[in-house]
């Protein structure tokens, strides 16, 4: 029978971790503080900002909230996130992607100091991550992480199967599956034989952005599904990119949509502004 990972349950768990530190850190007279700037009005942009700030307040980080203009410029920008890199209150810095199309996002990325980018995303800290030495891991990756070892199930020697190659989920996913000694396959929209390849996949993670794409017949019986996409339908419900309904009949583990990844995600950015501040004040 099919085990639902409870992203919901597990994050609370993490949550509660960081809160408990974050309480710890107070008493020793230091603040832990969470900067996330948001360019323009996109309506799902709004709802991960606003999610980001309740759990702030639930585990005792301040949350500052720099909501800009759509048309701001890309020096004036940078100009901002420079006086954050320079804040010492602020302990973490996060742009909310993506960014309007005149804004270089490469770049924007950059000028934040990596010792403040809990993202992960700053090259410097991909270089980290490549090497194994990391202060900081990407928070979706890394929530994956955790996701699998509440199942009991080790990584190492499995076989890891990635549907999407982007930076801020197939590539870093693939390195943090490889660290942990799996053999790891990425797939994408060039890949030949993808049914051949997914049904081989002991630990299935899909971050390919489309409804429903993984059918129970693309699944290893018995095998770890990670669901990464959130998609909205049009009648307004939210579904993955696993057919959920039929996959839960195949493998062995899966995480629904919402309450699975999702969860772990912002859980896990708490934690990442919990580490920059203990490793900015040296505790």
């Amino acid at each position: 029978m099919t085990k639902i990972i409870d992203g919901k349950l597990i994050s609370a768990k993490l949550k509660e971790e960081v809160k408990i530190e974050v309480e710890n850190l107070r008493e020793k007279g230091i603040s832990v503080c969470l900067a996330v700037v948001m360019v323009g009005d996109d309506t799902a942009s709004k709802v991960y900002v606003r999610n980001k700030k309740r759990v702030c307040e639930a585990v005792g980080i301040v949350s500052k909230e720099f909501i800009l203009n759509a048309n701001i410029s890309q020096q004036e920008l940078i100009d901002l996130i420079d006086l954050l890199n320079k804040d010492r209150k602020v302990n973490g810095i996060l742009v909310q992607l993506p960014l309007p199309k005149h804004l270089n996002e490469k770049d924007i990325i950059s000028s934040i100091v990596p010792s403040k980018d809990v993202d992960a995303f700053h090259p410097i800290n991909v270089g980290k991550i490549m090497l194994g030495e990391y202060d900081f891991l990407p928070c979706t990756p890394a929530g994956i992480i955790d996701l699998i070892y509440e199942t009991g199930i080790s990584i190492e020697g499995k076989n890891c199967v990635i549907i999407g190659r982007s930076n801020i989920v197939g590539k870093p996913m693939s390195m943090l599956l490889l660290q942990k000694n799996g053999t790891v396959t990425i797939c994408h929209s060039k890949t030949q034989n993808l049914k051949e390849i997914t049904s081989k996949a002991d630990i299935l993670v899909a971050a390919v952005g489309c409804p429903n794409f993984i059918k129970d017949d693309m699944i290893k019986p018995g095998a770890v599904v990670i669901d990464v996409g959130i998609n909205r339908l049009k009648d307004g419900s939210l579904c993955g990119d696993v057919d959920f309904e039929g996959a839960k009949n195949v493998a062995g583990y899966i995480t629904p949509v919402p309450g699975g990844v999702g969860p772990m995600t912002i859980a896990t950015l708490m934690k990442n502004t919990l580490l920059a501040a203990k490793l900015q004040n040296h505790n």
